[in-house]
């Protein structure tokens, strides 16, 4: 483990401790298509709510603070992804789940279909997801935080 994720984990530490939550803190380096990635997982056993908020919003805000930290710290881009007590992991199965029962139903109707809001990250992951199937194409509709994917036969 490099300094600077000894000091990241530190400064989430830090932020957790003001909150008065115990927290265990693990960072891992991941490699993506055109860039590096670091994938922060933080448990919290009893309270990761504080730290997920209402639809996930805290858990935005405190990636979003990650990442400025990391820019204010680091040299080069980097995609960081801070997932609590795996909270994101778990919503991105229920989102394929959800795409993957929407696809049957647009495959025998042949009408499109709009998912739920979701957010960006789950959105990106529905579209990769649904990429392989040449019958249908989906895309993207909407403002935030109501932007949704209609999930079209392919004519």
């Amino acid at each position: 483990m490099t300094e600077s994720h000894q000091d990241l984990i530190g400064y989430l530490k830090q932020i957790t401790s003001f909150m008065k939550l115990d927290c265990r803190v693990e960072v891992k380096e991941e490699q993506y298509e055109n860039a590096k990635g670091l994938f922060i997982s933080i448990y919290a056993p009893g309270n990761g709510r504080f730290l997920i908020g209402k639809n996930g919003q805290s858990l935005k805000a405190l990636e979003h603070i990650v990442r400025l930290w990391h820019i204010k710290n680091q040299i080069g881009p980097l995609v960081i992804t801070v997932d609590v007590n795996d909270y994101k992991q778990s919503r991105t199965q229920f989102a394929i789940e959800l795409a993957r029962q929407a696809l049957s139903r647009v495959r025998n109707t042949q009408k499109a279909e709009a998912l739920a809001p979701m957010s960006a990250y789950e959105r990106r992951i529905v579209h990769m997801e649904l990429a392989a199937c040449p019958d249908i194409t989906t895309e993207s509709i909407g403002e935030e935080p109501q932007r949704r994917i209609v999930i079209k036969p392919f004519l």
